[in-house]
């Protein structure tokens, strides 16, 4: 189990803005079990309206299609933890903002709501930019809900920084 800081955390913005900034990029969440915790990491830095347009928090899978265009179908399909939902999250929240790049997060962070085979701390995470290049990655992340969140909220961070490169 990761114990992530807040200073971890505040290392990491200040990464993420740099990286923004030099490409002239706007940023855009989306997220479901972080609760709008990256966009809370995104707006506690100073000037951040510089490089971070807006954040979408869906929690319910309503909110998903509502908001981001999650079709029904997907979440029917596969559920709203999964690779499809979390890169239509990504493309949704480009498709209904002004941003350069988006992440979308969907996950089980607890202490309920686990099964066999999506068990507590399984996150998606999606990454998309607006040439229509969208990446997603598994997390099986251990922990208490707190820690969970905290690590999805790391690598969200950090696969923005990458992305944002690439």
């Amino acid at each position: 189990m990761q114990n992530i800081s807040d200073a971890s955390l505040q290392a990491k913005i200040i990464q993420v803005a740099e990286t923004l900034n030099k490409n002239h990029f706007m940023l855009t969440t989306a997220e479901s079990c972080t609760g709008g915790w990256v966009a809370k990491c995104c707006t506690d830095l100073a000037g951040s309206s510089s490089w971070f347009e807006r954040g979408f928090v869906t929690y319910s899978n309503q909110a998903k299609q509502d908001q981001l265009g999650v079709q029904l179908t997907s979440l029917q399909q596969f559920g709203a933890v999964s690779q499809t939902v979390a890169e239509e999250m990504a493309l949704g929240a480009l498709n209904n903002s002004c941003a350069d790049i988006s992440v979308a997060l969907t996950g089980i962070a607890g202490p309920d709501g686990g099964t066999e085979t999506k068990p507590v701390g399984t996150v998606w995470i999606g990454w998309a930019r607006k040439s229509d290049k969208v990446v997603s990655q598994l997390f099986q992340f251990e922990g208490d809900r707190e820690s969970i969140r905290r690590q999805a909220v790391l690598n969200a961070l950090s696969g923005i920084i990458k992305n944002a490169r690439d």
